[in-house]
């Protein structure tokens, strides 16, 4: 039995399900509100996709270097401990390859 199998199972014995192919009324209303709310999520998500692309562009239009940018924002991301061993890391990694 895999492991899909024995959550339907377990949620089946905990009455989650009136059998293995159909769901209750709560939990029927619950699994809709979930997948709504996560097809909202997924819209905005792909709104604020096209608006970053839109600034992407209209920096690129400017002349500021797109690709710098992001690797800015990767970077921003991390704390500074883990941003230093990274740097560091790739400093040691040039400097073996004769590229600084």
């Amino acid at each position: 039995m895999n492991l899909v199998d024995e959550t339907i199972q377990e949620a089946a014995t905990l009455g989650v399900f009136q059998s293995t192919t159909s769901l209750n009324g709560d939990a029927k209303l619950k699994l809709k509100n979930y997948i709504e709310r996560i097809e909202r999520l997924e819209e905005e998500k792909a709104g604020l996709a096209e608006d970053v692309k839109d600034i992407f562009a209209a920096a690129k239009a400017e002349g500021y270097d797109v690709k710098a940018m992001r690797q800015v924002l990767r970077l921003r991301r991390k704390d500074k401990e883990e941003r230093d061993d990274e740097l560091s890391a790739l400093e040691v990694y040039m400097h073996a390859l004769d590229m600084v």
